[in-house]
């Protein structure tokens, strides 16, 4: 098979036109066409159903298909490791985590990496899906819970717990529970309980909505939660890694907490030697240090 037209074919499957495809490769329309009948031709099978609406992959073409994306993974990766041979931290680096984690505490530290690294582009993916590093969706991940994955290198960064806070505008209106019992007399932030989220975090939630809280506002995220507490909402279930930036924040029932949550830095074997992931990685480290400094003061 011509790896041109591979690559032609890989950008038509992954835009789902042959304009679109185009453009991004900087062909005509026509050209990409002749390419795709081309490879279809010399395979002796169709790779695309034609309808008004654009391209769908035929059950062939979407066995190429996952073929042409191990392979673009994979020359990534390639470029990646030759890239950083030179000295300087540049390009891109794509990073995952959760829209908690990467909201709350990661995104507002980047300023300091940006300020080391002017030239670095990073790419946030924020999702609670487990993003698959050995097949580079991601270069870094960090994630509530040890990777399972054996070529991984993981090194532990912290363990959160989630508590309870308010506003004390909040509780200066509404009243300081002292006891779980108290919370029917208040409104409860949480996430919804079918959302993605660790286990320790889902526990602690339905306990508390066990007490039948007088009202709710359930949140698939914690920044959404954060945002209703702030706003004097209610008492919102937080993780305890967002006191030192949210200092005026009050806690409720401090004896309420979930069970301890490991947060985990984790990357490829094969990007061990990367400048750029060593950066982000000495960086987080870094901060980390600081967070549990300004925690303990």
């Amino acid at each position: 098979m011509d790896w041109d037209k591979l690559r032609i074919f890989h950008a038509v499957a992954d835009a789902g036109s042959l304009t679109h495809a185009g453009e991004a490769l900087h062909l005509s329309q026509s050209a990409v066409s002749r390419q795709i009948r081309a490879l279809e031709e010399s395979l002796s099978t169709t790779l695309f159903h034609r309808h008004a609406r654009g391209l769908i992959l035929t059950e062939q073409g979407e066995l190429l298909f996952d073929a042409t994306k191990a392979m673009v993974k994979r020359l990534d990766a390639a470029a990646a490791r030759i890239r950083d041979s030179e000295d300087e931290v540049l390009g891109e680096l794509r990073v995952t985590t959760t829209t908690g984690f990467g909201t709350l505490w990661l995104a507002p530290r980047l300023g300091k990496l940006y300020t080391q690294y002017p030239d670095l582009r990073i790419d946030l993916m924020l999702e609670e899906r487990v993003l698959d590093l050995p097949m580079r969706e991601a270069d870094v991940a960090i994630r509530m819970k040890e990777p399972s994955q054996a070529d991984l290198i993981r090194k532990r960064l912290m363990n959160i717990r989630m508590r309870l806070f308010a506003t004390p505008q909040y509780l200066d209106e509404r009243g300081r529970p002292q006891s779980l019992a108290d919370l029917s007399q208040h409104r409860l932030i949480c996430q919804q309980t079918g959302a993605a989220q660790v286990a320790a975090g889902a526990r602690i939630v339905n306990e508390l909505l066990a007490q039948e809280p007088a009202s709710t506002l359930k949140v698939n995220n914690y920044f959404g939660v954060l945002q209703g507490v702030l706003n004097h909402l209610g008492i919102g279930v937080l993780p305890e890694y967002l006191t030192p930036d949210f200092p005026h924040l009050e806690r409720v029932l401090p004896d309420v907490e979930s069970d301890e949550v490991p947060v985990f830095l984790a990357y490829p074997e094969e990007l061990r030697a990367s400048k750029r992931v060593g950066a982000f990685r000495d960086f987080v480290m870094d901060e980390v240090i600081a967070h549990r400094r300004t925690a303990r003061e």
